[in-house]
């Protein structure tokens, strides 16, 4: 698993949250559900999107745009119109007054608006939990990322509209793959923009040597690698491989390797039955003990009290 693949690998899409929008103005939603990222794609029409923390953008057909939380934003036919509608955590909604709106509006499967021939359609994916390892990779996004439909050539959002509205044996399964390769499709095209604040991780996957280590490293992070065994499956010295990874990255062999393998374990402990012996084995650490040890030192915390806490260690 490289650290993209990887962005939602423990508590990834599962059950996510999946709404298709119909719409016709003026309408207003404002988003106060604190989730950690939500993706919005406009299958038709246009609207407007508008975080606390950032500019606000207008987004047309087949524009994605990657809203990273927790903080309220506002998604309207015009970032004039009052808010209409107020989305809590739970997907919970209300009246901006604080009146709970409650029933469907009969427009189908996964599907709310306020009319169905609405000019404006959108689809949303909200991730209400985020593993250590995507962290890794979304913590370097800004609030708002919009990746427009000219940029990029994808099948996926018209893929998805066509799914949200079946009601068939897994597609809740189903859904949620789509959600995922959407959002990895987006960041990719994201990253690849000139200009783009990438990690220097993700940057140097690039590199001819230091890519072919970072691989090694996130395809089998329980190996008890070495920079001399590293080195040898780079196919460069030590030394060479050494002072390349450090320039690259921006920090050694070991010490990145230590927080991807802690990374791992903080989403892997999280996982049904899982236990601190079983994580430690797979993501190479000898004892339950070193662990435990290892992972109170990078988070503050031990495994079992990072499990209990309603939120990840950061």
């Amino acid at each position: 698993m490289d650290a993209v693949a990887g962005l939602l690998d423990g508590p990834r899409a599962r059950g996510a949250f999946l709404l298709r929008s119909i719409l016709t103005p003026p309408w207003s939603m404002l988003v106060r559900d604190e989730a950690p990222l939500t993706v919005v794609a406009v299958v038709r029409g246009d609207a407007w999107i508008a975080p606390e923390q950032a500019e606000t953008a207008r987004l047309g057909a087949g524009d994605v745009a990657i809203v990273r939380g927790p903080g309220p934003y506002l998604v309207a036919d015009d970032p004039a119109t009052p808010p209409q509608v107020v989305i809590l955590p739970g997907q919970r909604c209300t009246t901006p007054d604080g009146r709970e709106l409650f029933g469907t509006t009969g427009l189908g499967v996964r599907t709310w608006g306020n009319g169905p021939d609405g000019p404006t359609m959108l689809l949303t994916g909200t991730y209400a939990v985020q593993g250590a390892v995507g962290r890794r990779l979304s913590d370097a996004l800004p609030p708002l990322a919009v990746v427009p439909r000219d940029s990029w050539d994808t099948p996926l959002v018209p893929l998805l509209a066509a799914e949200i509205v079946k009601d068939e044996p897994g597609q809740a399964a189903v859904l949620d793959r789509l959600l995922d390769l959407l959002l990895i499709a987006a960041l990719r095209e994201w990253f690849a923009r000139p200009g783009a604040a990438a990690p220097a991780w993700y940057r140097a996957h690039a590199d001819p040597v230091v890519g072919r280590a970072l691989r090694a490293l996130h395809h089998d992070p329980a190996r008890p690698w070495t920079v001399a065994a590293l080195a040898t499956e780079a196919g460069i010295s030590r030394a060479v491989l050494a002072r390349r990874f450090t320039a690259l990255v921006g920090e050694p062999p070991m010490s990145y390797l230590t927080g991807w393998r802690l990374a791992l374990a903080a989403d892997l402990l999280r996982e049904p039955g899982a236990t601190v012996g079983a994580v430690a084995r797979r993501v190479g650490y000898g004892s339950s003990f070193a662990l435990s040890a290892a992972f109170k030192r990078r988070y503050g915390v031990s495994p079992r009290r990072h499990v209990d806490a309603p939120t990840m260690a950061g």
